[in-house]
């Protein structure tokens, strides 16, 4: 992207954020502490509760944290240093003398955090430089995954297999299906502050009381029948022996090629949801769907991502295409660098090139598959790791180009389109500055392009100025909206919609970054248009509750790919003002947590849209970049790939909203088919963000246990 490319309702009310919700206390300052620690206790009280114990570093930028947690410890008394989380289960304080408490009644359990102010997120570390030797690959714990993945995640695959049973003696619990009906009392976090702390020996007599039980197996399916939710149906086990065994793919109900052939201008898709009704899968695509001998006979691949399960990815091409050459393009150092190696070895037609990362808390967060087929080239760029809890049960955004064709050698056409894609791409591959990607440049280049009609937005890691910030991130964004987007009238009444997965460092209040710097790109529409006021463009956020999560398919382990810490939330109680629910009917999707991320811009009846975007990054400044040196310089942590659509590029002004996401011929073709329901709905009073590393213990999921990150 180092080219200049050519040529209702009822939001009203939102014109403000609404106040915001009583989650945390405002902070007040005080004396940085010596050194980093998280200070866990159980707050005594007549509900039970199980303490449980994380470890490692967090990285509020990241997409996908690596790792993150809190340390369960013994101390002599907090201090004016902790910042003390209650999960409340009856209102009043967690500690005695000067606390300070917002404690809530609550179904998760009483539970307090106390971490210092600075933490080490704020403070990064310098990589050390990658050698050519690598560190060695110690065994995997029994009950870890086999590929490297995030803290949040490691957690919810050892609660997948060590799965912690709510206890059914508890009769003020309701089932996930009553409560979901009813109030959601009680489903809150917030914050209190106390002088003193409960020694590690009165902890786990505490423990001993509790009425849980950890079980090493599969959770069996006499106790969470009970618990499953709505009209679906989603699996009693959550071990992976059975789910290994599904056969997942989307072959079986339906043909293909006819279902690419039904004049999708988008060719947008999400991916099948294992537990749903098969009429919300008929449309959607399985990675051995898109690894099809029907989409063309494989040449060689290239898996850009940042989780790899190397065995699995394998087992999802074809039998006929899995010793063809494949190049993963990843972002990992020192010791899960090794791990992937090591991964890797087994498979001679496996070669890996590593993504530069300089500058900390950056990681290779792109999804996107390059495939040369005796055919042509196809490009694939999606939100899935590759690993199979991400084309399980979440809902994940898949756009897939056209088949393109090999150019004659002596032809002087470019192959671009209008939109400018090929450069684009080429840009982008460029800026890895990687020796293996050489080959998939020249490939590109080899090939017509010129049928896309998606506008290409990636993110780089780098300091940008001048007339190179607008290449990448949110001034790339903010770009093609002067110079491709439709000038609305009214524009102001036109909300911005954020949907993402985890959200990062966003500063003590919007005008940090927000609702200034990111907010003006996204405002943007015209060459003629002016920024209008902070408050004046409605902004709406979707990102799951811990309703969402408690009775969503997965239950709580879905929440492991949602890794907002509550050392990042409690930094930002303003943020969550913003935020609605992630409730998706029309693409029989509520219950599939979204790892999916899109932005667009919609009308006040949110029945059109101004543009609409699918991407890899989420809301967080390592993704979309910031400014520094007074806005002379955009700073990307992170690399991220998405793509634009813009009415202009199919011959319209604005895209009206498919009604239902899988209704076929029944609506215009070209009706956008938004994967959630719009409006979105606001949090209710009760409604708190999903946030990974805390408890959540007195109230069951959809298969009858309990979240305890330990």
């Amino acid at each position: 992207m180092g080219h200049t490319p050519s040529g209702g309702g009822g939001a009203e009310r939102w014109n403000t954020p609404p106040a915001p919700l009583p989650l945390l206390p405002a902070r007040t300052s005080r004396r940085p502490a010596p050194r980093r620690h998280l200070r866990t206790r159980r707050c005594l009280g007549p509900s039970g509760g199980r303490p449980g114990r994380g470890r490692g570093r967090g990285g509020a930028t990241s997409p996908e944290p690596r790792p993150g947690g809190f340390k369960l410890r013994a101390g002599a008394g907090g201090g004016p240093e902790g910042a003390h989380l209650v999960v409340a289960g009856r209102l009043g304080s967690c500690g005695s003398g000067s606390s300070r408490s917002m404690s809530q009644e609550g179904d998760y359990g009483k539970w307090t955090i106390s971490s210092s102010d600075e933490s080490e997120e704020e403070k990064p570390k310098l990589d050390k430089p990658s050698t050519s030797s690598l560190p060695h690959a110690g065994p995997r714990a029994a009950n870890e995954p086999s590929y490297t993945c995030s803290e949040a995640r490691k957690v919810a695959y050892k609660r997948k297999i060590s799965p912690v049973k709510f206890s059914n003696t508890d009769s003020q619990v309701s089932s996930p299906k009553r409560q979901r009906s009813g109030s959601q009392e009680d489903l809150g976090w917030c914050l209190s502050s106390s002088d003193d702390e409960l020694q590690l020996e009165t902890q786990q007599k505490q423990v001993e009381n509790v009425v849980v039980r950890e079980e090493h197996g599969v959770s069996s399916s006499k106790g969470s029948a009970t618990q499953r939710t709505g009209n679906h149906s989603p699996p009693a086990h959550h071990g992976f022996k059975e789910e290994e065994e599904e056969y997942e793919t989307s072959g079986e109900g339906q043909d293909i090629w006819d279902m690419l052939a039904k004049g999708n201008p988008f060719q947008f898709y999400l991916t099948r949801v294992s537990g749903i009704k098969p009429k919300y899968n008929s449309g959607a695509l399985h990675i051995k769907d898109i690894l099809s001998p029907l989409f063309g006979t494989l040449v060689s691949s290239a898996q850009f991502n940042y989780c790899f399960d190397v065995d699995w990815l394998i087992k999802q091409y074809p039998p006929e295409f899995r010793k063809k050459p494949i190049l993963l393009v990843h972002g990992d150092k020192r010791e899960a660098k090794a791990h992937l190696h090591a991964q890797a070895k087994p498979y001679e037609n496996i070669s890996l090139c590593q993504a530069k990362l300089d500058i900390a808390f950056g990681t290779h967060h792109t999804k996107m598959m390059l495939l040369l087929y005796e055919e042509g080239l196809r490009v694939v760029i999606h939100t899935s790791n590759l690993i199979h809890a991400d084309w399980h049960q979440k809902t994940q955004g898949i756009w897939l180009s056209p088949l393109y064709p090999r150019m004659a050698q002596a032809t002087h056409r470019s192959g671009e389109s209008a939109t400018h894609f090929k450069a684009d791409l080429i840009s982008y591959l460029m800026a890895y500055n990687a020796a293996p990607l050489k080959e998939w440049i020249d490939t590109i280049h080899e090939h017509d392009l010129s049928e896309t009609n998606v506008y290409l937005i990636g993110s780089t890691p780098g300091r940008f100025q001048g007339s190179h910030k607008d290449n990448w991130g949110h001034f790339r964004l903010r770009k093609l909206l002067r110079e491709h987007a439709s000038s609305i009238t009214k524009g102001e009444s036109w909300p911005i919609v954020g949907q993402f997965s985890s959200i990062g460092s966003m500063g003590a209040d919007d005008s940090k970054w927000l609702c200034s710097e990111f907010k003006e790109s996204l405002v943007t529409l015209g060459k003629e248009s002016r920024t209008p006021g902070k408050s004046a463009v409605p902004l709406h956020l979707i990102y799951p509750s811990v309703e969402n999560v408690r009775t969503s398919l997965e239950g709580y382990p879905a929440g492991g790919s949602l890794p907002y810490s509550i050392q990042t939330a409690e930094k930002q109680n303003w943020l969550h003002s913003y935020f609605h629910k992630w409730m998706a009917d029309t693409s029989g999707r509520s219950n599939a947590m979204p790892h999916i991320k899109t932005y667009m811009r919609s009308s006040p009846d949110f029945s059109q849209i101004a543009w609409f975007l699918v991407t890899s990054a989420n809301l967080s400044k390592a993704a979309w970049g910031a400014l520094e040196k007074n806005g002379a310089q955009l700073m990307i942590r992170s690399y991220e790939l998405g793509v634009l659509f813009l009415p202009s590029a199919f011959g319209l002004d604005s895209f009206k909203v498919k009604q239902k996401f899988f209704s076929g011929s029944k609506e215009p073709a070209a009706a956008f088919p938004v994967p959630y329901d719009l409006p979105p709905e606001l949090y209710g009073n009760k409604d708190r963000p999903w946030i990974w590393n805390i408890p959540y213990t007195k109230a069951p999921d959809t298969h009858g246990n309990m979240w305890v990150p330990s």
